[in-house]
């Protein structure tokens, strides 16, 4: 089979770079292959059975058409100073325009017109003087809220748009390798468990999501494709009553806090926000089980949840941040029998487990009903710990009542996009004819800034035909 482009993965910027050359009218022969199913066929068994069943050969939550982005709660942030470093690559400006140019595609589709967090300045003006109070930056990003069920039905009409008109996508195959002749790349080998295909295209475009991250770290020490060990983060997911986050909720949506707490002075920050949202689970390909948050737009809970991250760099003599996340995530599931662990925080400050009779007697009701309670401090890193805890007591300043004894923290909460890709501006990467994009090429972080990228390389690879 031969293309003229091929994009691994159906993520946000897979499926943008396939919609801009649509957009700008290329007759380009385009394929995009995605190890999961069609966005119609994912389903999450954990609704009807009410518990995590570690779904074969991979996690629906993750894996098929639009990413984790179909089971996301579907923020968009809307300013470049959210999702990543993009910018430093290709410029404030430019992502600002895109950002924008995006937006309107989304809407195109059907994303909600209301945005979140611009409403009341004032009110903005009193929650940054308490985070400066607290020695925290609060980042008030406008957000486009989709829902968990409204980000399908946006997804599934995308899908049916590049279906019907003309580009292909191999559902249910998996990218084995890229195929090379000398230093450039003509094409991937792909595999569906019982066929394999080579399929050659001049450009190659690996948009491979976070849960990519590790196989393309693979893939660049075996064809040595210029990459330097990234950023990891390690956290967890706190959940409070809405009571708690009420006012930040009604003014902001979502409050990104940043802050170098004492005594490390590691970069920890707020992450993906959901007010009456729910705590999930998603799985990796190891049997990993990782810990997320999400919102609908109409179902609604009693609490808030929101992942507290703290980011960590590695370079002499160790240099594989994503095995060491890893490792910390296998060893809270072995703690916790193969599931997400719970602790409230005033058992941490005591040095205590939690118990499940604790947790019923509690405000707080986990929304996580199969969370294991137990003592998460058992496998997290000692710096990683402090960091979560000075960090909680700093944004109680902010929000009063968020370092309530009774809070939930849930583990583990890791985000796999260490591993940077050396590329230009125009996402070239050391090897003729490869392009990096979105989560796992270690430049952004979440739906609206890997679908930025998407259409920027779009526009690039139209211009060619």
């Amino acid at each position: 089979m031969k293309y003229n482009t091929i994009i691994i993965g159906a993520g946000p910027a897979g499926i943008f770079t396939a919609l801009e050359m649509l957009n700008k009218g290329s007759k380009q022969k385009i394929l995009i292959v995605e190890k999961g199913s069609a966005i119609e066929n994912r389903n999450c068994p954990k609704a009807k059975v009410g518990h995590c069943v570690n779904c074969k050969p991979y996690c629906h939550i993750t894996t098929g058409f639009s990413g984790a982005g179909a089971f996301s709660d579907g923020k968009l942030s809307l300013s470049y100073e959210v999702g990543g470093d993009l910018p430093k690559l290709i410029g404030e400006e430019l992502t600002e325009e895109t950002i924008a140019y995006t937006d309107k595609i989304y809407l195109a589709f059907g994303a909600d017109e209301k945005v979140e967090g611009v409403s009341n300045p004032e009110a903005v003006k009193e929650i940054r003087k308490r985070a400066i109070k607290a020695d925290l930056k609060l980042v008030d990003c406008p957000i486009r809220h989709l829902g968990t069920e409204k980000a399908r039905d946006l997804y599934y009409a995308i899908e049916q748009h590049l279906l019907k008109n003309g580009v292909d996508i191999m559902f249910g195959y998996e990218c084995d390798d890229i195929i090379m002749d000398g230093s450039k790349c003509i094409g991937v080998c792909v595999s569906n468990g019982s066929s394999n295909e080579e399929i050659y295209g001049e450009h190659t475009v690996i948009a491979a999501g976070r849960r990519g991250a590790d196989w393309l770290e693979a893939k660049c020490a075996e064809h040595s494709i210029a990459h330097q060990p990234g950023t990891v983060d390690i956290g967890v997911r706190v959940e409070v009553r809405n009571e708690i986050m009420e006012t930040v909720n009604d003014v902001l949506y979502e409050s990104k806090l940043i802050g170098y707490p004492l005594p490390f002075k590691n970069k920890v920050r707020t992450f993906c926000q959901n007010p009456g949202g729910f705590v999930s689970q998603e799985n990796y390909d190891n049997s990993l089980a990782v810990v997320n948050g999400h919102s609908y737009k109409e179902m609604k809970s009693d609490n808030t949840n929101l992942s507290i991250l703290c980011s960590h760099n590695f370079s002499h003599p160790f240099n594989q941040p994503i095995a060491y996340a890893q490792k910390v995530g296998e060893l809270t599931n072995m703690l916790g029998a193969g599931h997400i662990m719970v602790q409230r925080y005033g058992d941490i400050l005591d040095g205590k487990r939690t118990w499940d009779k604790e947790l019923s007697q509690s405000n707080v009701k986990p929304t996580l009903v199969d969370a294991v309670a137990g003592d998460i401090t058992a496998a997290m890193p000692y710096r990683s710990m402090m960091n979560i805890i000075n960090f909680i007591k700093a944004v109680d300043i902010v929000v009063p009542g968020f370092a309530s004894r009774e809070t939930l923290l849930y583990s583990p909460e890791l985000k796999f996009y260490s591993n940077r890709i050396k590329m230009d501006e125009n996402f070239n990467t050391s090897v003729e004819g490869l392009h990096c994009l979105g989560d796992s090429s270690g430049w952004t972080r979440g739906l609206m800034m890997a679908s930025v990228m998407g259409v920027l390389m779009g526009r690039k690879l139209a211009e060619l035909g």
